[in-house]
This record gives C-alpha cells, structure tokens and sequence, in this order.
C-alpha cells in the first residue's frame, strides 16, 4: 500500500472549506446557477488534489447546508443531481489514488439513491492511506453540537455517564469529526466573511481564510495563497506571543 504524502513544516493538517460563488460565476456568464455548481467540481478536483500532494490529513468541505433546503426545488432537485452524477464518476479516482471518503451530516435527509451511494464510497475508501476527505452533505453545525449533546444526555439518562463528567472532551468525541484534528485553516471563497453554521465547535481556533475568487476560479494557485497565508500566521491558543516564541 502506498504511503502518505509528507506534510511540509508549515502545512495544516485539516482543512475546512466553504465553497461559495457557484451561482455567481454562472450569472455573471448568464448562465443558470446549476452550470455554475457543475463548474464547481472542477476546482474540488483541483483542491483534493492539491491537499493530498502537500500531504494534508483531512479536507472538509461544505457541499450543502441544512439550510440550504430552503433555495428553490428546482435548484435543490439539480444539486442532489449532480452529487449523484459526481459519486459515480469521481469516486473510482480518488479511491485509486489512496484518499479515504467520508461523509457528515443528516444523511436522514437524503433520497435512498444517494445514500447507498455514500454507504459504498465510504467503505470502498474505507483503508486508504492518504488525505481523508470528509463531505458535509445537510450538515449545520448547531445541528452537529445538539446531537452531540443529544447523545451525552441520553447516556445520563441510562446512568453510563455522570453528568459531572461531561466536559470538552466528552462533547467534542460526540461530533461528526470526532475522528478528524481540528481545522487548522478555514477557506471561505467567493468574497463572504462569516462561517454561515459550518463547523462551529471545530473551528474554535482555526485561521481564517477569506477570498473575493469565485469557487469555479479556485484553483492550485489560489490553494497555495491560503497555504501561505497560514504559514505565516503564530498560533497561540490563548497564550501570549513570548510564550509560544519560547521567551
């Protein structure tokens, strides 16, 4: 089996992106928003691959929000399309080249199609050796920290856990990246600054990343201007900048 690619000094480990400008590259090409979506599996290729040549462990991206159930029926049916049509095509690549599929979220939500789908790129990647890259499919993340705190309640209630005993630790192994490191860097494109209910226990201490670039636009280049930006970022998780230099 093959071994990982090594991360560089300076390379997160993890990281979490939201993928926005799909349906502004398509507007602006006054073409419908599902061509704008289409275009964006391009730059997802594009970035997997980058984060897997740099020797990133985990690639988390936002796919579809809880929220986004609320857009257009027509929108929704064509975007639950295209995860299907994608699955079938991209999940045989990325299986042969060692990278792990994994998928978060209310998968409740989704049609039985796509959730066989799921169930079967998740154990046909299921050893790889490379980069994990988890999809958040009807997730939200307030949605992720109640059922986490669901679960807890549920164990107190059946007398397997002291309530005394539930801490950070405890909720944080409840979520849907339990199994993942924390984000190390966060990417937003498509010029909006705010999280929009992705990861918000996870990404307590993650750099923030924002770009005005279009997610269809995104690509390598792009990646390793996120990457630079966090090389040259000191992480201090609360101490003082003497503390972390070691003074």
């Amino acid at each position: 089996m093959a071994q990982p690619n090594t991360r560089a000094p300076g390379t997160p480990r993890h990281v979490a992106v939201i993928m926005d400008g799909n349906g502004r590259w398509a507007a602006r090409r006054a073409m419908p928003r599902h061509v704008g979506h289409k275009a964006g599996v391009r730059a997802v290729r594009a970035v997997v691959e980058g984060c897997a040549r740099r020797g990133v462990e985990a690639l988390t991206l936002f796919a579809f929000s809880s929220e986004n159930w609320g857009r257009p029926a027509e929108e929704v049916t064509r975007l639950m399309e295209l995860f299907v049509e994608a699955m079938d095509r991209e999940v045989e690549a990325l299986h042969r080249n060692g990278i792990r599929v994994r998928f978060i979220g209310d998968l409740t939500t989704l049609k039985p199609q796509l959730r066989e789908q799921i169930g079967a790129a998740e154990a046909l990647t299921a050893g790889n050796p490379h980069l994990t890259l988890y999809i958040a499919l009807s997730y939200g993340g307030r949605w992720d920290i109640v059922c986490a705190a669901r679960r807890l309640a549920e164990r107190v209630a059946a007398g397997t856990l002291a309530a005394a005993a539930i801490d950070e630790t405890a909720l944080g192994s409840e979520l849907a990246l339990a199994d993942a490191p924390e984000p190390d860097l966060f990417i937003r494109t498509g010029g909006e600054q705010r999280l929009s209910n992705f990861l918000l226990w996870n990404l307590a201490y993650t750099e923030l990343y924002f770009c005005d670039t279009l997610w269809p636009d995104f690509d390598d280049d792009q990646l390793a201007r996120a990457f630079d930006f966090f090389a040259g970022r000191q992480r201090r998780f609360g101490l003082t900048a003497q503390q972390v230099a070691g003074g």
